[in-house]
């Protein structure tokens, strides 16, 4: 019977959850941020908060992956793990900064649609997480996380073309370009989260 001498470090899964935890907080916020008919600025100072728990997860996996000897993954899928989680929660601070520097205070379509999106594919994100521990199921949250990144394209891409049709102010129309760039790219780095997941998946299957 094959057994190991020095056991894996199982711990990262529960590293991961608690990333995904946070993620789906700030996405939440960054939701309640953008819900009413005015942006609640403050938002972006708790959204910045999740961030740093974000950055001190990622630091204290990294840590660990340099010191632990077997690991339930590869070392590398672990470390495509933690950055691109961490990458998720950049962009969703990236978002709300955005809106309280360029002091926005109307929203316009496409930033409620895409923070709804951003918050579904971060609990997408963690159900494929919690798959991964047991080995079962991640395919079908992965797949829906691309599903739902797909769908952020497009509403992006009607965002972008109602905002040059409707709106005569220049500087506007850079302000709100901007926050809708970073509001859509925070769904692909969720999309790069299950591309590393489903490599997993392969790897062993």
């Amino acid at each position: 019977m094959a057994w190991r001498l020095i056991p894996r470090e199982e711990k990262f899964y529960d590293d991961f959850l608690a990333m995904a935890d946070e993620l789906t907080q700030g996405a939440r916020l960054l939701e309640e941020m953008l819900a009413g008919d005015r942006p609640i600025w403050d938002k972006a100072e708790e959204i910045k908060q999740v961030e740093h728990k974000c950055d001190f997860l990622t630091h204290g996996i990294i840590q660990r992956l340099n010191r632990t000897f077997v690991t339930p993954i590869d070392r590398e899928d672990i470390h495509g793990l933690a950055r691109s989680l961490d990458d998720i929660m950049d962009a969703i601070d990236a978002s709300a900064a955005m809106v309280r520097l360029y002091r926005l205070d109307t929203i316009r379509f496409g930033a409620r649609e895409l923070a709804h999106v951003i918050s579904a594919c971060t609990s997408e994100v963690r159900n494929a997480l919690a798959a991964l521990e047991k080995k079962q199921g991640v395919s079908r949250h992965s797949i829906e996380v691309n599903r739902l990144e797909n769908e952020a394209d497009r509403i992006h891409q009607e965002a972008v073309s109602r905002l040059f049709e409707e709106e005569r102010d220049p500087i506007v129309i850079i302000k709100w370009k901007e926050t809708l760039d970073f509001l859509e790219e925070a769904t692909d780095r969720c999309e790069d989260v299950a591309n590393v997941l489903e490599g997993v998946v392969v790897k062993h299957g």
